[in-house]
């Protein structure tokens, strides 16, 4: 942990599922119907970590593969691997599922706050109709949107960080003034080190053992500043803001 002013900033670019959108729930909605149609006796948990191993690899394995396709085929080999084979109509019930996955109950008010105080950028592992269908329950006011289906790849791949690269000079913002804010170690923490960014880690998974559906990070990440929810955060850039405010 580092200190940081947070009053520096121009932007924020943020990681969206599992920051923003609670992917998990998502994800269980579907999975955890499944495994009681086949009659699984697996706790969620350890659904949903075999379901994010297999994932990471397809989305590594298939780079330019819509998030839809990745999610069906990530679907079909976490049944291949528990020995239940996943049907087509359940594979598709997966990848249609994105724009039906719930915000957590801060990242709206939470965004609205933020964006009086910086520009906003989403660098997503989705496709821009998944992103767009969850935007309805943000209602983000986004400077600019950089999906996986934009660059063909996925994070914790520099294709994201590359268009970011290209991004940031039209809205007027230099490297230096960039923020990233992201729960995903793995996707995010990794890939933000190696790039050299100042990062927020959004904890959603404080209060729970284990990585969740995401997988453990595979390389070297650090992060700034740490909270446990969105609205935590937005509550610390107020108060840097005000305590700016008041002193001039």
């Amino acid at each position: 942990m580092t200190d940081l002013d947070l009053t520096a900033f121009k932007a924020l670019s943020f990681d969206c599922y599992g920051t923003l959108i609670d992917w998990e729930a998502g994800l269980s909605a579907v999975l955890v119907p499944w495994a009681l149609e086949q009659g699984l006796d697996l706790p969620d948990a350890d659904l949903l970590l075999a379901y994010g191993d297999n994932e990471s690899t397809v989305q590594k394995e298939t780079p330019a593969a819509l998030y839809p396709d990745v999610l069906a085929t990530a679907f079909r080999r976490t049944g291949d691997t528990l020995g239940h084979p996943v049907s087509d109509a359940w594979a598709k019930r997966l990848g249609s599922s994105v724009p039906n996955w719930p915000p957590f109950p801060d990242s709206a008010d939470a965004l609205a706050r933020l964006a009086e105080h910086y520009q906003l950028i989403i660098l997503s592992n989705v496709h821009r109709d998944g992103f767009a269908g969850s935007n309805k329950h943000l209602r983000g006011d986004f400077a600019a949107i950089i999906t996986a289906e934009d660059v063909g790849a996925y994070k914790p791949a520099e294709n994201h960080f590359r268009a970011l690269d290209a991004t940031l000079p039209g809205l007027g913002v230099d490297r230096t003034e960039l923020l990233h804010v992201a729960q995903s170690l793995f996707h995010d923490h990794v890939p933000a080190k190696r790039e050299g960014l100042p990062s927020v880690w959004i904890n959603r998974q404080h209060d729970r053992p284990g990585w969740g559906a995401t997988p453990e990070p595979s390389g070297e990440w650090s992060y700034s500043l740490e909270f446990g929810s969105m609205g935590d955060f937005a509550d610390a850039v107020d108060q840097a803001f005000t305590g700016t405010d008041a002193t001039r």
